[in-house]
């Protein structure tokens, strides 16, 4: 859970680290042949001239240099807790351990320098370096301290957990989260199984249920995680409460590995001490869903880029031919049932709602979903930007939010997720997305039953792969249209 996020954040810093020592090294060059020149100190040995050639040039003579003050630097850097409790720790006290870190690179250098007996060297191109990265690196870490908190602020990355237990631990383990805020973890409250527990509060939190309660308890609330902090014998009370989570997609974590899950991978991690099994019905490595997140956030840039001229022709053509908003917003479940508002063009007359109560015995679909095929309340435009899926392109803009993927299943009605089975509802385990296996294989064409099947084997089977095949097939599906309407 954490540690496996803090263990991804460390590298990401690290490798971002290592990108600010490589420009402090191409920034030092010209800084270093302008203040040789001010001061009148004479040439610098390889350095050429103050362009792009002489500083490669440079580079290439100076390898073993800036080669082992990389490594030392991240080394050293590690050695001084830098990479430790990267969300809590202060800026003055990250840039004091930066300082230090350059005491102790410079001798490190010198060593270098003195071994492979680089008796041309600059001292002022290693004074200039050095001062150049610790600058660079100080406020890089401004920069990540900043980041992360206005992440945590606008709660992204945030956690719901539901904690069952009430006990000496439990308490514990709710104090272990306050003092981690910054994790963005967020406990929605409490579960004991005791009646007389119930609306209660227990180190800030109310107990709202009862273990039987679980289920009832995630379909109110958005529940990313529910964690089993309880006696050893209560052991043998929470086996269908786990089995309900799966059911439902929501990750487990509990102590002992006691159970035989059909679905659900398990894995051992720790909070702050608290030794947890986990129960996983969707696995992915952090470095997956980084590069998931930045596919969305860079693809979805570029087509909003690529296609703003024809967006700009729908919205004029929807707003000259029919009275209306040029978006039609609408509530969408996403992730664990959090709401958001979901924007497509409007492809309907106004007053939609109403009419489909009146349309309702009309319904070609199975299942809680309202489709018709030759739907009266489509305008004409609507019709043509539905067929080839335009309609759907304001959405990319959700995906920028971070409410919605490229490739995920469909957001639903918050009204359908209210009909759905429990089985279905492990759909809701993984964020939404444009496209799906759904989409590119018939969509209206499909039984309701067999399309929450098929967003089921998309969470249990997915990959960056499997994502990059889907988005290729969907290109052919909008090309001809098929199974839209």
């Amino acid at each position: 859970m954490v540690r496996e996020k803090e263990a991804f954040l460390r590298s990401l810093i690290k490798v971002f680290d290592t990108l600010i020592i490589l420009v402090s090294f191409f920034i030092s060059y010209f800084v270093s042949f302008y203040l040789r020149e001010f001061f009148g100190r004479g040439d610098m040995a390889f350095a050429l001239s103050a362009d792009l050639p002489g500083f490669l040039y440079f580079a290439e003579k100076n390898i073993i240099l800036w080669v082992s003050y990389i490594p030392a630097w991240i080394i050293v850097m590690g050695t001084q807790g830098i990479y430790h409790d990267i969300r809590t720790k202060s800026i003055p006290s990250q840039a004091f351990a930066v300082v230090k870190t350059a005491f102790i690179t410079t001798f490190v250098l010198g060593a270098v320098i003195f071994l492979f007996k680089m008796i041309l060297t600059s001292r002022l191109f290693v004074g200039t370096y050095t001062g150049v990265t610790i600058i660079l690196l100080i406020i890089g870490k401004m920069f990540i301290h900043n980041l992360l908190a206005m992440l945590h602020e606008k709660g992204y990355n945030e956690i719901n957990i539901l904690l069952v237990g009430t006990g000496k631990r439990a308490r514990q383990f709710i104090r272990s989260v306050n003092r981690h805020s910054n994790w963005g973890l967020r406990i929605v409250g409490l579960v004991d199984d005791d009646h007389g527990m119930f609306g209660k509060e227990i180190e800030g939190y109310r107990v709202l249920g009862r273990i039987q309660d679980i289920p009832f308890i995630l379909h109110r609330k958005v529940i990313d995680r529910v964690i089993f902090v309880v006696p050893r014998l209560w052991l043998n009370r929470i086996d269908e409460a786990i089995l309900a989570c799966e059911r439902e997609g929501i990750s487990t974590s509990i102590s002992m590995d006691l159970y035989n899950l059909r679905i659900a991978k398990i894995r051992q991690t720790d909070f702050s001490g608290f030794p947890l099994l986990e129960f996983e019905t969707f696995s992915a490595k952090e470095w997956e869903l980084f590069l998931k997140r930045s596919f969305d956030i860079i693809f979805s840039i570029f087509l909003l880029i690529v296609l703003s001229p024809i967006m700009l022709i729908i919205a004029l053509t929807i707003k000259l031919t029919s009275k209306g908003p040029i978006l039609f917003k609408q509530s969408r479940s996403g992730l664990n049932g959090r709401q958001f508002t979901l924007y497509k063009f409007r492809s309907m007359i106004v007053g939609v709602e109403v009419k489909k109560r009146e349309l309702m015995r009309a319904n070609e679909m199975d299942g809680p979903v309202f489709k018709i095929k030759h739907d009266p309340r489509i305008t004409v435009i609507g019709r043509i930007i539905r067929k080839t899926s335009m309609d759907e392109l304001p959405q990319l803009f959700n995906v920028l939010k971070g409410d919605m993927s490229i490739v995920g299943p469909r957001p639903p009605l918050p009204v359908e997720v209210e009909l759905y089975q429990l089985w279905q509802r492990r759909r809701l385990s993984l964020k939404p997305g444009l496209t799906c296996i759904w989409q590119v294989s018939g969509r209206n064409n499909i039984k309701f039953e067999r399309w929450m099947e098929m967003d089921l084997e998309y969470i249990d089977n997915w990959s960056l792969w499997l994502d990059l095949k889907i988005l290729f097939r969907t290109f052919f599906v909008v090309l001809t249209g098929y199974g839209a309407s």
